[in-house]
């Protein structure tokens, strides 16, 4: 299959799919961590480019109920948050065969901006990782990932809060930037999977 993985500029996705085989490419307006093909734009651009699958990561900074308290203490983030839901809305609407949208909880606003919920819910140590970082699913065509391998979580207590290590090291990390960048990243464990399920037709059943 032809697959495009949106927004992605780690390369996990996009490898774990070539490693199965398919003709996959991921696009983002960072250039790429891991070597390979890689369309560096806007990928808004490339989306009627023929592809049988896509599995888009889009910016959460706007969406997610982890932010929705700052709408009310920065009126621009309105504004925002509808250019986020309208740039979800596109990829979640593009003329592609088979589309798989990852995000976090979305707030109750992102939802009816979007228009609807999303399909499934899962998380990192259901898939062979040690994390908790919930993860949202909008899926078209496509079946809802089946576990892995269950894993433990680990956790960190800092300040009487708990936090998986990932979430802690990135909390940590100066450069807000590059910490919102790598907490994107998909889980390895994750990646796997959709290519392996959401890859092989014959894995497809509803």
């Amino acid at each position: 299959m032809k697959v495009l993985v949106a927004c992605e500029f780690s390369g996990v996705v996009r490898e774990a799919f070539r490693k199965q085989g398919h003709d996959a490419w991921s696009c983002d307006l960072y250039p790429t961590k891991i070597p390979g093909n890689h369309i560096q734009d806007d990928v808004l651009k490339h989306l009627d480019d023929g592809w049988d699958l896509m599995v888009a990561h889009p910016p959460c900074t706007y969406l997610a109920n982890s932010g929705s308290r700052w709408l009310y203490k920065y009126p621009e983030r309105w504004k925002q948050l509808e250019n986020g839901a309208n740039f979800f809305k596109k990829l979640l609407n593009a003329n592609i065969p088979k589309i798989a949208i990852e995000n976090p909880i979305p707030h109750k606003y992102a939802v009816n901006l979007i228009g609807r919920k999303y399909d499934q819910l899962i998380q990192p140590y259901q898939f062979g990782e040690k994390e908790s970082k919930p993860t949202c699913f909008w899926l078209k065509n496509l079946p809802k990932l089946v576990p892995t391998k269950i894993m433990e979580p680990e956790w960190i207590i800092h300040n009487g809060k708990k936090w998986s290590p990932k979430a802690f090291l990135y909390f940590t990390e100066s450069n807000h930037k590059l910490r919102m960048r790598e907490r994107s990243r998909t889980f390895k464990g994750i990646a796997e999977a959709m290519a392996e399920q959401w890859g092989n037709p014959k894995q497809i059943t509803f």
